[in-house]
């Protein structure tokens, strides 16, 4: 049973080096496992989608990098700023010829660096028009979208395209464009994910995220606890390790019993591992008890040992779908 069976519309996000790409990909993966058509989108122009895939870097179209298990298919859309305002002066405007020139004479830039709620506007924009498409005449039609999104940092203030643009349109197609936004993002049909690891800065940049999600009235989905490490200490030796009073004789023996010849500064390095190992363990459950707290469904996925590859997408994609999130 799915954890949000009214959303169509996922947005990933998460602190940089926590892995929200990879989640995203992975989370597109496992809702075409289930044998729905996906749109997977980045807003950054990173390309880390096509790296993921090991596909060519992708153009401003809908380009397909993956058949999932159940019969659904993941496609890819990285979203331009300036393409998507030429796709929009023609859209509202039918303006196309004027956008290509503007962008030869480089006006799309300096109009999106004096007003950057301007872009946020049409990246956003552009997400929505594919999560609502109604009619296959109007492109391909979608049963969910993830959107990449840019990090918990900036996320309130990207999503917010209605005070973004409230200096700089009171009404018109912007300003329309800003409120259907809104009112998608607002609605059932939207959750916003955060990724994060079970250390103190991501942690606390989730629990900040969630309250300025909160606070604009953002519907936030998921917490995404990513690259988690299994304990290899039992729970009732952490406190010793951390202590560094587990039994040297003990290692000995275990060591003896494996064949390998154990001394004094064997067993020190091992003791001093085991009570860096039990720290770690320590604190990952103190900040598990910090994330229990914000009171959001979280789901845990493993660190990949051999990186995130197509094959580890697959892992982490069945692993969401065993927690309900796809």
């Amino acid at each position: 049973m799915t954890l949000f069976p009214g959303v169509k519309l996922h947005v990933v996000t998460g602190k940089g080096g926590t892995g929200k790409t990879t989640v995203a990909a992975a989370l597109a993966l496992s809702l075409a496992n289930a044998g729905r058509q996906v749109l997977l989108t980045e807003a950054e122009g990173r390309q880390g989608i096509a790296q993921l895939f090991d596909t060519p870097p992708l153009p401003y179209e809908e380009r397909r990098v993956a058949v999932g298990d159940g019969g659904g298919e993941v496609y890819a859309l990285a979203i331009d700023p300036e393409a998507a305002l030429i796709e929009y002066l023609e859209k509202f405007y039918n303006l196309r010829r004027a956008g290509s020139a503007l962008k030869r004479i480089g006006a799309i830039d300096f109009a999106t660096t004096i007003a950057p709620g301007l872009r946020d506007v049409l990246l956003t924009g552009k997400v929505m028009e594919a999560a609502t498409r109604a009619r296959r005449g109007g492109g391909r039609l979608y049963d969910a979208v993830v959107l990449d999104a840019p990090p918990t940092g900036r996320i309130a203030r990207f999503l917010n395209v209605n005070a973004e643009v409230a200096g700089l349109a009171r009404m018109g197609p912007v300003r329309q464009q800003a409120d259907s936004v809104m009112n998608l993002l607002r609605s059932r049909q939207t959750a916003v994910h955060l990724v994060t690891l079970l250390e103190e800065m991501p942690v606390q940049e989730t629990v900040d995220g969630v309250a300025e999600l909160d606070a604009i009235g953002l519907p936030v989905g998921a917490v995404l606890v990513n690259m988690v490490r299994e304990p290899m200490l039992p729970a009732d030796s952490l406190d010793l390790a951390v202590a560094g009073r587990l039994d040297a004789a003990g290692i000995t023996a275990g060591l003896k019993r494996v064949g390998i010849e154990s001394n004094d500064r064997l067993v020190a390095a091992l003791m001093a591992e085991a009570a860096e190992h039990a720290g770690r363990v320590l604190l990952e459950a103190r900040e598990r008890e910090v994330l229990r707290d914000l009171g959001r469904p979280r789901l845990e996925l493993p660190l990949l040992a051999d990186g995130a590859d197509l094959a580890g997408l697959h892992e982490l994609a069945g692993r969401l779908a065993e927690q309900g999130l796809a």
